[in-house]
């Protein structure tokens, strides 16, 4: 959830006497509650900018695949006329339209989909590539057009994307996304926890999960930023995880993590021979772009792979020197996810290796869904849609936030007045142990996400001068 909660009943303070039956003053609830309203707070108003742009930004990134779809249909569609032309004619058809660049891979895709012959150009950015579009059915080339990384995403999806990731402001612009993904979990976490923590014996359940029935004024903007941060929680939390496996810092950090632990996604590495390779093929041939080692056509390589059970949308990438084969990997990310891949010896033809989805550990699997749920691709039209409710419960968690904040001014007749941060003194009263707890938590979160760390060190800069000056 976003921004703040509601203001602490006297028993948080520590102003007024406790009713009967309410926690004992022994718990450690009522100073925890009261330290993590004070976090929710500030977390809430200084870093929901943030999300919203993420959660805006990120929404827009969901329908990439129709816009893509939409704004270059001439090149990504084709009519479905039976048999295509073999793949090394399309790839020829490519090569005498546009001789410049490196061949290096070929994407295959359904029966109404075109070919993408895919060059590394001089000139091009960093894990950008030229894409030459074929009719494979009539070899007519369509167009061409820039993709960018291993999902080929075309120019529109690549602008959108990166103004998710870092407002094409480059590195320094990654640390906004890396600062809204570091607090989005703690924040609704937080929320969460003093939404059902609330009450002396514990809310109801519809308490938990409904808006009040008949409140007004900032209760019932409260009853709404609650019930829906409840409904929203696992969703917030699944998109914060992914995405800051895209970050730059915490994203190391987990990648160190899952290695650690043998989470990784495994793969299969296209260097599988020694100097000099010839296999039963004799000597190479050249296919006059570099690829002067290769004795098979890439039509074998293709028959090969779908032999061996590769039968979806495919990548095929040309092996760069002797001492690499070909690698083929399927490209669908859609439910039931089709990830596996081969290696196909260039000499003969033969499968070297095989790796399936369906032997990738269980957490490696998760992130492959995860990420694909991330980027609304895993179960198509009802994931984009799943994505748009989160994104818009997001962005109205926040405004009831700000509302609520705005709502708690010191005094109504002080127009421009803002809403205060709750009341200090928590962690004085918080118990040596939980102290501890709390620290050694803080220093973990710290080593996994640096940036949070950073920004909650501002936050304390912030609340120090604000004590000095008030």
């Amino acid at each position: 959830m976003s921004t703040q909660e509601h203001a602490p009943r006297p028993s948080e303070t520590g102003t007024a006497s406790r009713p009967s039956g309410d926690t004992p003053p022994t718990s450690v609830w009522p100073p925890l509650r009261a330290l993590v309203l004070r976090l929710h707070f500030y977390a809430g108003v200084l870093v929901a900018p943030f999300i919203v742009v993420a959660a805006v930004t990120g929404l827009l990134y969901a329908y990439t695949p129709q816009l893509e779809q939409w704004m270059y249909a001439d090149q990504l569609r084709v009519a479905d006329q039976g048999q295509p032309l073999p793949v090394s004619m399309q790839v020829e058809a490519a090569l005498e339209a546009h001789p410049e660049g490196s061949l290096s891979a070929i994407r295959l895709g359904g029966p109404e989909d075109s070919t993408r012959v895919m060059f590394d150009v001089d000139g091009l950015g960093e894990s950008v590539r030229s894409s030459v579009f074929v009719d494979p059915y009539t070899g007519e080339v369509l167009g061409t057009l820039e993709v960018y990384g291993n999902s080929g995403a075309l120019p529109v999806r690549t602008w959108i994307s990166m103004l998710h990731r870092h407002l094409h402001l480059g590195e320094v612009g990654r640390l906004y996304s890396e600062l809204a993904a570091s607090w989005l979990w703690v924040v609704a976490l937080g929320g969460v926890v003093l939404w059902v923590g609330r009450g002396r014996t514990g809310a109801r359940v519809r308490r938990v999960l409904l808006p009040e029935r008949g409140a007004a004024g900032r209760r019932r903007t409260m009853s709404w930023h609650g019930a829906v941060g409840v409904w929203a929680l696992v969703g917030v939390l699944a998109l914060a995880a992914t995405g800051l496996t895209w970050s730059a810092h915490a994203g190391q950090n987990i990648g160190t993590l899952r290695q650690a632990l043998n989470w990784q996604t495994p793969s299969l590495s296209a260097e599988v021979f020694e100097e000099g390779h010839h296999g039963e093929g004799g000597a190479a041939a050249g296919d006059g772009h570099g690829h002067h080692h290769l004795a098979v056509s890439v039509d074998q390589v293709v028959g090969a792979v779908r032999e061996a059970g590769l039968d979806g949308p495919i990548e095929v990438t040309y092996p760069a020197s002797e001492t690499q084969a070909y690698k083929v990997a399927e490209t669908g990310r859609e439910w039931p996810v089709q990830q596996d891949s081969a290696l196909v010896d260039p000499m003969t033809g033969e499968v070297v290796d095989v790796l399936r989805f369906d032997d990738y550990p269980f957490m490696a699997k998760m992130t492959t869904w995860g990420i694909a749920a991330h980027m609304g691709l895993l179960f198509g039209l009802p994931n984009q849609v799943a994505l748009t409710a989160l994104a818009l419960g997001v962005l109205f968690l926040i405004g009831w936030g700000y509302r609520m904040w705005w709502q708690r001014r010191p005094t109504t007749r002080e127009r421009f007045a803002l809403g205060r941060p709750f009341p200090r003194g928590a962690w004085r009263r918080l118990p040596l142990w939980a102290k501890a707890v709390a620290v050694a938590v803080a220093v973990a979160l710290g080593w996994l996400m640096p940036v949070w760390t950073v920004s909650l060190v501002g936050f304390l800069v912030i609340d120090a001068v604000a004590a000095r000056s008030a």
